[in-house]
C-alpha cells in the first residue's frame, strides 16, 4: 500500500505554515543563515532566524504578485521622505495568518514567543505621523491588492533615540541597523547615478536643434534595498524600495599610495553622508544643502527606477503616465516635478510640451500642513548651486505658467507674484509647494477642515485658479497593526461578537452598537481595558520608576512635541488640579494618571523646555505626600510605533488639544478612539470628523474653532488679560515662574512663561477655561462606570471611516485611477 504523505512531505520548507514545518525552517535558518547551533544561539540569533523564516513566505507572495502584473497594469508609486513602518515580525505574522502556528513552532524549540517579538527594534525610517501614514497606506495597498511601490531613503541612523536625563531630552544615536536587518534585500544591480552641483551647457543635436544638459560636479550612487510589504490575508505582497547612497568610487589607490589615507576614502565618506541620518539639522547652511540633497537623491533614484521598469515593458516613454501614478507625500519630494522633466527632456530627448503633459498626468500632491514654514522654500542661490539644471527647468516652468496666469488675470500682478514658483521679494526663494501645485494633476488635503483651510489660506490662489484640482481624502490608519496586533484581547472580544470581517472592512464595527447596553459585554470591555492598563503600569514602573494605579483615569497625550500641539496646556491643567488639592486636601477628585510621550526636534528649544516642564511638574506631584495616588504624571520616553502599541490600548482619555486650524489631520486621534479611548479635543484636523462619526455626546469638545481662533489672532489678542482675570490660571502660571517646580530657579521656565503672557501664539490662555471645565466633566463622567463604558464602546463602533483601507480606496478612485489585481 502506498504511504500517505505526511505534513512535512506535503509542505515546502520555504512556504509551509504548519507548526512542524515552521519549526524545521527555523532551525534551517539558524544553521544556514545565522551559522549557529541551538546551543550557541543568542536571543537575537533566534529572532533573526525566525524573521528569515517569515520572510521566505513573504517573498513567495511577492514573486507571485509580480507575475500577475501585466503591461497594462498601472502601479502606484508612493514617494515619501519617511516610512515609519514599525517592527515587522508581529505585523507579518498577522498578515500571513500564522500567528498561532509560529507560537506553537517556537514552543517546540522551547522558545518564548513574546521575548522574540520584543527583541525586534524600531526601524529608524521616520519621525511622526507623516511616516506612519505612509506605512499604513502601504499596508492597505497590499491588503486591497493594488500594485504599488513605496520609495524612500534607507537612513543609516533614524531621527534619534530619546533618553530623559534630569528631566531634559537627550538625543542618542539611533543605531537601528546595528544587529542586522533580516527584512531587507540588498539589490546592488539596481543602482543609479545622482549628480550634484556642476554647470549646464548648450549642445547641438542632429538637425541643428539646440538642447541643454547638465554636467554635474560630483556624482553619488543610489543603491536599492527592498522590503516586501505583505497584505492582510496572505495573498498580495508589494514592495518598499529604499535608497542608500554610495560613492561611485569608494577607494582612491593613488591617494592611498602616497600616504593620504583620509583622501583615499574621502569620496566614500562624503557620498554616504546623504543617507546617514533622517532630517539633518537644517539651521546651518551646510544642513540646508544636505537636506535638499537628500530630497533630490530620493526623487532622482526613484524616477530613474520607474523609467527603467517602464522601458522593460514599453518601447518609449509616451505613455509613462499610464504605467505609474506617483503620489508626493507632502512637499519633501516636490523636486520630482523638475527631475521628471529633466529626465524626459534632457536624458530621453522628448520635447517640452509632451514631457510636461506626461509629468502633470503622472504626479499628484498631498499637502499635510497649514504651517507656512513647512511648505519649504529654498534660497535660490543655494538651490542653483546644488541643482543648477533644475533651477533652469523650474524657471522655464514658472515662465510658461505665469504667462498662462497673466492671460487669465491680466491686471492682477499681485496674484501673479503670489502664484510664482520663484519668490522675488528680498532674498529670492524657490517655493516647493507652488512647484508641486503647478506640476500635479491633483492636490489633496488630509481632513475635511484641513482641505477647506488650504483652499482659504496657504493655497487660496491655486484653488481659485484650478478648483477642479482640489479634493479631500481624510487620513486613515490600519486596524491590523493598531487593533489586531496592538490590542489582541479587544480584537478577540470584538470578533466573538460580530465576526472577523471588521479587520478588512472596519465599517463592520458598527455591529458593536447592538451591545452598547449589554451588561455582560460591558464587563468584558472593562476587563480588557484594565488588563491593558495593568500591563502598561508595569512597564511604566520598569522604565521610569513611577508606580501608577491602573484603576485611575489614564489621560494620555503622545505625539511630537510642538507648541501648536499644546502639551503645555495639558500641564497647566495638571498644575491647576494640583493647586486645588493643596488648597483643599480633602477634595474628592477623580484619580488620574497623566501620560506624556513624544520627541522634540533637537534644535527646537521651546519644545525641549516643555519636556523639561512636564518632568519637573511630575517630580513635584509624584513625590508630594498630600497628593498620594490621586495624581500621577509620567513622561514615557522614546515614543515610537513600538511604544505606541503599548499606549493606545491602555488609554482612557485621548488628548487632541492642538490650536484649531493648525493640525492637518492627526492619526493618533484615530488610533486611540479605535481602542475605546474617549477624545478631549478642539475642532481641529480629523477631530471634526471623529466627533461627527462618534456623536457629539461621546466627544469632549472645548475651545475656539478655527474661524474664532483666526479672528482672535487677527484682532488685538492680549493673553495677559486672561492671566489677570482668571485666578486659577494665574496661580498655575505663577507657580511655574516662581520656581516651585524648578527647585527655586526662577529663570528656567521664564522663556516659556514670557511666550504665553506676551504672545501666546497658539492661544493657550484663551482656551484654558474651556479646557479645564471640560476636564472637570471628564472626571465626573469617568466615575459613572456604565456611562463611560457605553461611550467607549460607541467610539470604537463608529470608527469605520478612519481605516486606511477607506482612504486608499478613495485615492484609487479619485486620483490614481487604478484597479486591484
Amino acid at each position: 500500500m502506498k504511504k500517505t504523505p505526511g505534513p512535512q512531505e506535503k509542505e515546502s520548507i520555504r512556504t509551509g505554515t504548519s507548526p512542524e514545518i515552521l519549526s524545521q525552517a527555523l532551525l534551517d535558518n539558524l544553521y544556514y543563515v545565522q551559522g549557529r547551533s541551538p546551543e550557541q544561539a543568542t536571543k537575537n540569533d533566534w529572532y533573526m532566524a525566525l524573521a528569515y523564516t517569515v520572510r521566505d513566505r513573504l517573498l513567495h507572495n511577492w514573486v507571485t504578485t509580480l507575475r500577475t502584473i501585466d503591461d497594462h497594469t498601472r502601479v502606484v508609486s508612493y514617494l515619501s521622505a519617511e516610512f515609519l513602518i514599525g517592527p515587522q515580525l508581529g505585523n507579518n505574522l498577522i498578515s500571513l495568518g500564522i500567528w498561532d502556528q509560529v507560537r506553537e513552532a517556537l514552543s517546540l524549540q522551547g522558545l518564548n514567543f513574546e521575548e522574540l517579538l520584543d527583541q525586534e527594534g524600531e526601524p529608524g525610517l521616520g519621525n511622526g505621523g507623516l511616516g506612519r501614514l505612509a506605512a499604513c497606506y502601504l499596508d492597505s495597498l497590499a491588503t486591497l491588492e493594488v500594485p504599488a511601490i513605496g520609495y524612500g531613503i534607507r537612513y543609516e541612523f533614524g531621527i534619534f533615540d530619546q533618553e530623559i536625563r534630569d528631566g531634559w531630552q537627550v538625543e542618542i544615536t539611533d543605531k537601528w541597523l546595528e544587529l542586522g536587518n533580516p527584512w531587507e534585500i540588498c539589490r546592488p544591480e539596481i543602482a543609479y547615478r545622482v549628480g550634484w552641483k556642476g554647470s549646464t551647457e548648450t549642445y547641438t543635436v542632429a538637425g541643428g536643434h539646440q538642447r541643454r544638459r547638465w554636467v554635474p560636479g560630483s556624482v553619488v550612487r543610489g543603491e536599492a534595498y527592498d522590503y516586501p510589504v505583505q497584505g492582510y490575508g496572505g495573498k498580495t505582497a508589494n514592495l518598499l524600495r529604499l535608497w542608500k547612497a554610495e560613492a561611485v568610487e569608494s577607494f582612491d589607490f593613488q591617494d592611498f599610495n602616497v600616504g593620504d589615507y583620509y583622501g583615499a576614502v574621502h569620496e566614500k565618506v562624503t557620498s554616504e553622508t546623504v543617507t546617514k541620518v533622517l532630517y539633518p539639522n537644517d539651521e546651518p547652511e551646510v544642513g540646508k544643502r544636505l537636506r535638499l540633497g537628500q530630497q533630490y537623491f530620493l526623487v532622482s533614484c526613484s524616477l530613474q527606477d520607474m523609467i527603467r521598469i517602464h522601458l522593460l515593458r514599453h518601447e518609449n516613454l509616451d505613455n509613462f503616465h499610464k504605467t505609474f501614478a506617483i503620489q508626493l507625500n507632502d512637499t519633501h519630494p516636490s523636486i520630482a516635478v523638475a527631475e521628471l522633466m529633466r529626465l524626459l527632456v534632457d536624458e530621453h530627448l522628448l520635447s517640452w510640451e509632451p514631457a510636461w503633459e506626461i509629468t502633470r498626468q503622472t504626479l499628484a500632491y498631498t499637502n499635510h500642513t497649514l504651517l507656512p514654514e513647512a511648505l519649504e522654500k529654498w534660497p535660490r542661490s543655494l538651490f542653483g548651486e546644488v541643482l543648477p539644471r533644475h533651477l533652469e527647468i523650474i524657471t522655464e516652468i514658472n515662465h510658461r505658467f505665469l504667462d498662462e496666469v497673466r492671460l487669465q488675470y491680466s491686471l492682477d500682478e499681485d496674484r501673479v507674484r503670489r502664484l510664482s514658483i520663484l519668490e522675488e521679494d528680498g532674498v529670492q526663494f524657490v517655493r516647493m509647494a507652488n512647484l508641486a501645485c503647478v506640476g500635479s494633476h491633483a492636490i489633496n488635503g488630509v481632513a475635511a477642515l484641513h482641505t477647506e483651510l488650504l483652499k482659504q489660506t496657504v493655497l487660496k490662489d491655486f484653488h481659485y485658479l484650478w478648483p477642479e484640482k482640489f479634493l479631500n481624502i481624510t487620513n486613515g490608519v490600519t486596524p491590523r497593526r493598531f487593533m489586531t496586533l496592538s490590542n489582541p484581547a479587544l480584537s478577540e472580544l470584538i470578533t466573538r461578537k460580530i465576526g472577523a470581517g471588521w479587520v478588512t472592512h472596519l465599517e463592520e464595527l458598527k455591529g458593536l452598537e447592538e451591545f452598547a447596553e449589554d451588561r455582560e459585554f460591558h464587563q468584558d470591555w472593562r476587563r480588557v481595558k484594565l488588563e491593558n492598563k495593568t500591563r502598561l503600569a508595569a512597564i511604566i514602573k520598569d522604565r521610569t520608576g513611577v508606580a501608577v494605579n491602573p484603576g485611575s483615569l489614564f489621560d494620555v497625550q503622545v505625539k511630537r512635541i510642538h507648541e501648536y500641539k499644546r502639551q503645555h496646556l495639558n500641564v497647566l491643567h495638571i498644575i491647576s488640579l494640583y493647586n486645588r488639592l493643596k488648597h483643599q486636601p480633602g477634595l474628592d477628585l477623580t484619580p488620574r494618571t497623566f501620560i506624556f510621550g513624544g520627541k522634540a526636534a533637537p534644535g527646537y528649544t521651546m519644545a525641549k523646555l516643555i519636556i523639561k516642564l512636564i518632568n519637573s511638574v511630575a517630580e513635584v506631584v509624584n513625590k508630594d505626600p498630600d497628593i498620594k495616588d490621586r495624581l500621577k504624571v509620567v513622561f514615557f520616553p522614546d515614543f515610537n510605533v513600538k511604544n505606541g502599541q503599548l499606549l493606545y490600548p491602555a488609554a482612557d482619555l485621548s488628548e487632541q488639544i492642538s490650536t484649531a486650524g493648525k493640525e492637518a489631520s492627526g492619526t493618533g486621534n484615530m488610533k486611540f478612539a479605535m481602542n475605546g479611548a474617549l477624545t478631549i479635543g478642539t475642532l481641529d484636523g480629523a477631530n471634526v470628523e471623529i466627533r461627527e462619526e462618534v456623536g457629539p455626546e461621546n466627544f469632549f469638545l472645548f475651545g475656539l474653532n478655527a474661524e474664532e481662533a483666526a479672528d482672535l489672532k487677527a484682532g488685538s489678542y492680549k493673553p495677559r488679560e486672561y492671566y489677570e482675570h482668571h485666578k486659577e490660571l494665574r496661580e498655575a502660571i505663577d507657580s511655574i515662574s516662581s520656581g516651585y517646580f524648578s527647585h527655586g530657579d526662577t529663570h528656567l521656565f521664564q522663556p516659556l512663561v514670557a511666550s504665553l503672557l506676551d504672545r501666546d501664539e497658539y492661544l493657550l490662555l484663551a482656551d484654558y477655561r474651556s479646557f479645564v471645565d471640560k476636564q472637570d466633566e471628564v472626571g465626573h463622567i469617568f466615575r459613572d462606570e456604565k456611562r463611560w463604558t457605553r461611550m467607549s464602546i460607541l467610539n470604537t463602533a463608529r470608527m469605520g471611516k478612519f481605516s486606511s483601507d477607506r482612504a486608499i480606496r478613495e485615492y484609487c478612485e479619485k486620483i490614481w485611477r487604478v484597479e486591484p489585481l
